[in-house]
């Protein structure tokens, strides 16, 4: 499959960026650079720039109800990456918040020390995924995390080699406002509306590249002083030059161009 969209990085917001590099670094991020305010994260030595950590924001968890980032969710290779990456996070007492089963997808759920959330996750091959007449049909189960460790492969090093950035969720405070903004901006399609309070978008036939929800019922619009999502990059096959937009909340995105199949 040729891909016309990547999430090629996200940055965030952090109050002490000495206690979320250590953190990003239990969870097998490798640190590539570092400046005063900032650090840069990939998933191997010589990988690509996926994570950005930006220090200076006020202390405190993410305001929950403005819009802004629900979870940033890494995709691993496939399921043995995924339960070698359990494994280790057992082995270095990574607190988890939940492991979910998608039907498209295992997923496990944590948050960074400011309450940035995150989603590790590994897909089902597309041939597996629900579908109802309506389409995509994705829920939420138990993971049986038993049978997902018993899969990991036997990986020590680079627990994280190889993944990259799956999808990217969001708060919202207006689900049919933003779902026009980033079906129009991004080119991407609904693939499902009957999770309740969200919305599913993908490209080139993924289950989705950018979830929207108004769980809590958040009010405000995004917080440019608070833990959070800084800026989600995405790439965009066909684009010549880069831009910064926002949503219709002010989340900030930046587009850059992409050549059509890189993934």
């Amino acid at each position: 499959m040729k891909n016309s969209l990547l999430l090629a990085g996200i940055n965030l917001r952090v109050s002490d960026l000495g206690r979320s590099g250590e953190f990003y670094r239990r969870l097998g991020f490798v640190e590539v650079a570092r400046e005063s305010g900032w650090s840069r994260f990939a998933t191997s030595a010589s990988g690509p720039t996926l994570l950005t950590l930006t220090d200076g924001c006020r202390a405190g968890q993410p305001t929950r109800d403005a819009a802004g980032l629900f979870h940033a969710a890494l995709l691993l290779p496939n399921r043995p990456a995924l339960g070698a990456w359990l494994r280790a996070a057992a082995a270095r007492e990574v607190e988890l918040d939940g492991l979910s089963d998608h039907g498209v997808s295992e997923a496990i759920y944590l948050s960074d020390p400011d309450g940035n959330g995150l989603e590790f996750y590994a897909d089902r091959p597309s041939d597996l995924w629900p579908r109802n007449a309506e389409g995509l049909a994705m829920n939420t189960r138990a993971l049986d995390w038993r049978d997902l460790l018993t899969a990991a492969s036997n990986e020590d090093g680079g627990i994280l080699e190889g993944s990259q950035w799956g999808h990217v969720h969001l708060r919202v405070t207006d689900l049919e406002r933003s779902e026009r903004f980033y079906c129009e901006h991004l080119g991407l399609t609904v693939t499902q509306r009957s999770y309740p309070g969200a919305r599913f978008l993908a490209a080139d036939g993924y289950h989705h590249h950018v979830a929207i929800n108004t769980w809590g019922n958040p009010r405000s619009p995004w917080q440019p002083d608070t833990p959070g999502l800084g800026e989600a990059v995405i790439g965009l096959a066909g684009r010549t030059a880069g831009e910064r937009v926002v949503d219709p909340d002010g989340i900030p995105l930046r587009l850059e161009p992409i050549a059509a199949g890189k993934s």
